[in-house]
């Protein structure tokens, strides 16, 4: 369908045929920002709490990361209900590995699992970041983070949505220490790659979200932190700014 209408400028002022363009996009970005750190002998994974679309905000508490079970934590970060549909499938297909196999899922085979899940929606995707967090057969930390069409990897630390661009370069430099130097070296030999004990890496974890939320409009409200250890799992929740 076309309709005739004027189209002016310095070189046409006639008329013209322009076709009306319909479109409709299945996807929104809900806002938000999520981040998971490994240790020793914990990982951890962080968002706020804020749900937001455009200007708007719809919610000042709407969870974002999630303990699904065999101390597994998982985050899926961006539109809100492509994020819920994967937690949910993935709670469900855990409940029929534990009724086939009377085990637990390891970390490690719950990130291949998630790998399926995305790659399986290919060719209409899951408009998320994802990001998993649990304890590895040797009982240290673990963080893989996925893209939205099922691509991984084991990391230290990663940061997924709004605020990502922010709080990466923060994570690089204080958890993987990049350009930072032995300080008795005088600036010749790089700082020696260590983990950090829960403590630090929660006040970085503050630190980091409320520097974002004073950067970045849909990122704030309130902070929710998943800790899993060897004794389990357990949530440690902040307040963060509300304008």
């Amino acid at each position: 369908m076309s309709v005739t209408s004027a189209v002016s400028s310095d070189y046409n002022s006639g008329l013209s045929n322009v076709p009306i363009e319909h479109q409709f996009n299945p996807y929104s970005d809900n806002g938000g920002t999520v981040l998971g750190i490994a240790g020793e002998d914990f990982a951890i994974l962080a968002g706020d709490t804020r749900h937001t679309t455009g200007y708007s905000i719809n919610s000042r508490y709407e969870p974002k990361v999630f303990s699904v079970g065999d101390e597994l934590l998982i985050t899926a970060n961006g539109f809100a209900a492509d994020g819920d549909a994967l937690v949910k499938r993935f709670r469900n297909q855990l409940k029929w590995y534990h009724f086939d196999h009377k085990k637990n899922l390891t970390i490690k085979s719950a990130a291949r699992f998630i790998q399926h899940l995305l790659y399986g929606k290919r060719f209409f995707p899951y408009y998320v970041h994802t990001i998993i967090a649990g304890l590895d057969e040797e009982g240290k930390g673990a963080v893989y983070s996925f893209d939205p069409v099922g691509s991984y990897e084991r990391e230290q630390c990663r940061a997924g949505g709004g605020a990502a661009s922010l709080i990466m370069p923060f994570l690089d430099n204080q958890v993987n220490f990049k350009n930072q130097m032995d300080p008795d070296s005088n600036g010749t030999a790089k700082k020696e790659l260590k983990y950090l004990k829960l403590d630090e890496v929660i006040s970085l974890v503050r630190d980091a979200f409320s520097s974002a939320t004073e950067r970045h409009i849909n990122v704030g409200d309130g902070l929710e932190i998943l800790i899993v250890t060897k004794d389990g799992v357990r949530t440690e929740y902040y307040p963060l700014k509300k304008d």
